[in-house]
């Protein structure tokens, strides 16, 4: 601090102007008053840093002038030096008690004026130092959300920062002073006061630096939730107790609005989960028929859900003919398997009839074309054997070609899939007629869909109509389904299935 605000008082003018130089050259600013009670004035209106303040003087003497000046210095000390011709110990000691730092005799020894500035701007060098410190401290403190409340060891409040006003709706001044009970709600007040007592007797040690929740209370009256952690310090030899309080209404909050939205999930999902089981047990009704029970078929299907989009069906028609239908929607889940649903009421409602493939296809089409939305389908591979005959027709639409192994599991022949899906085209323009065929003893038919030929490893390399044919190949037809499904279990090594996964085997008897 090179350069202070010097306030210089004296009725002598001469005096005055010989300060003002003095003061000058030192590179210091001056404020000239002539009595004490214009020297009360300026400095009230100046703050200058260091008073230099004469004793006689009329008006208002330096006696009643430095007492008034030390009456508005609370916040910082602004040293005052007597100046006076008056150099007897009653005078010195008059001076001292009137609040003065210190006192010269006139005439001035201005080296020792000078000594005494300089110890003067070392003092002020370090109180502002001081007050930076403390400001800075205090705008950290003001910048904090929580509230921060120092208090003594009998719960008086000795500080607060600025967050405490905004939680507490109390200004500063209606804190400082009072008892920090006065933040919390009378059923806590009890409690707190006992807590006091334990701390006052070095016993309550346990609640410093945890963090505990209560309920305070706003100036308002209203109560709200909070955090607050204790920890004490040391502070001209006085022990002080430091609370930071958190405001955590709005956490509250957010904990009950997400307690709520987890309920709400929960009844959701359990709703779902009953809605979907209902459906579930109903599609298993519709599925699993009696009639898959016939002996001379093996069929599996996967779902890559909870629900399948693919389905297998077989029936034994009036006149002996045996039907067998596998059917895969478009996509896979609940969505698809209720798309195959009207396919599997007609199949079963004519092939009791003994009606003909290429009668049972129209009938599909026209009603998947009328009750799906574009861009769902279903492909389908069907088939009617007339065992009196051995003889069959089949028709493949958009599923991967079905397979006629003979006794020693090799292909005699396929059939590839030359017809649209169903649900795509009207009738009238589907085209494509049931290829008609025959087989010799122990032949076996295989249909699947594509989820079965797309079935990937880790590599992902797919299993294919390739791992189809060289799992059946050197089999006999009572365990070549079995070697079929432990190959492409081999193959997929656990990995997922992205798609539903179908496959039968029929006896040709």
């Amino acid at each position: 601090m090179n350069k202070i605000k010097v306030l210089a008082v004296d009725d002598n003018r001469t005096n005055l102007h010989i300060l003002q130089v003095f003061l000058k050259k030192l590179g210091h600013d001056v404020i000239l008053a002539e009595n004490g009670e214009e020297a009360v004035r300026k400095f009230e209106s100046d703050a200058p840093d260091l008073v230099l303040l004469d004793i006689m003087m009329p008006i208002m003497d330096g006696f009643e002038a430095a007492r008034r000046i030390k009456a508005m210095t609370r916040d910082r000390w602004t040293p005052v030096i007597f100046l006076s011709a008056l150099n007897r110990d009653e005078n010195l000691v008059e001076g001292l008690d009137a609040g003065a730092d210190d006192y010269l005799t006139k005439p001035i020894n201005f080296v020792v004026l000078e000594a005494k500035l300089r110890s003067m701007q070392r003092s002020l060098s370090l109180q502002q130092e001081s007050i930076d410190s403390l400001r800075r401290v205090q705008t950290i403190s003001d910048n904090v959300l929580d509230a921060i409340i120092t208090s003594d060891l009998e719960g008086t409040i000795v500080s607060v920062n600025q967050s405490t006003e905004h939680i507490f709706g109390w200004p500063p001044a209606a804190m400082i002073g009072k008892n920090v009970s006065m933040l919390m709600p009378e059923f806590e007040r009890p409690a707190h006061d006992e807590h006091l007592r334990s701390c006052e007797q070095g016993q309550e040690t346990r609640t410093l630096g945890v963090e505990r929740e209560l309920e305070a209370q706003h100036r308002d009256g209203h109560l709200f939730p909070a955090t607050i952690t204790l920890s004490q310090i040391v502070l001209d030899n006085q022990r002080m107790t430091i609370g930071v309080v958190r405001d955590i209404s709005e956490r509250k909050r957010t904990e009950k609005k997400l307690r709520e939205n987890a309920n709400q999930l929960q009844v959701y999902f359990d709703q779902t989960q009953a809605e979907q089981q209902l459906a579930l047990r109903l599609m298993e009704k519709q599925l699993h028929r009696s009639e898959l029970q016939d002996r001379r078929l093996r069929y599996k299907v996967i779902p890559a859900e909870n629900f399948s989009g693919d389905i297998v069906a077989a029936s034994q028609s009036t006149d002996g003919y045996f039907y067998a239908l596998l059917a895969d929607a478009t996509g896979h889940g609940l969505t698809a398997a209720i798309s195959v649903l009207p396919v599997l009421a007609l199949f079963y409602q004519m092939s009791k009839l003994n009606r003909s493939l290429r009668e049972i296809i129209l009938e599909l089409n026209h009603q998947l074309k009328e009750s799906m939305p574009v861009g769902r389908f279903v492909a389908i591979t069907l088939l009617r054997l007339d065992e009196a005959k051995r003889q069959g027709d089949i028709w493949v639409g958009g599923t991967p070609e079905a397979l006629l192994f003979d006794r020693h599991g090799n292909v005699s022949h396929s059939f590839p899939s030359d017809n649209l899906p169903l649900g795509i085209v009207n009738s009238e323009d589907l085209g494509g007629h049931p290829r008609h065929f025959e087989w010799a003893a122990e032949d076996q038919l295989a249909l699947c869909s594509d989820g079965l030929l797309e079935a990937t490893d880790p590599q992902n390399i797919q299993f294919g109509i390739s791992g189809l044919i060289t799992a059946a190949a050197g089999t006999c037809p009572a365990e070549r389904f079995d070697k079929i499904e432990t190959a492409l279990v081999r193959h997929q090594q656990k990995t997922v299935a992205s798609d539903d996964i179908s496959l039968m085997l029929i006896d040709c008897p």
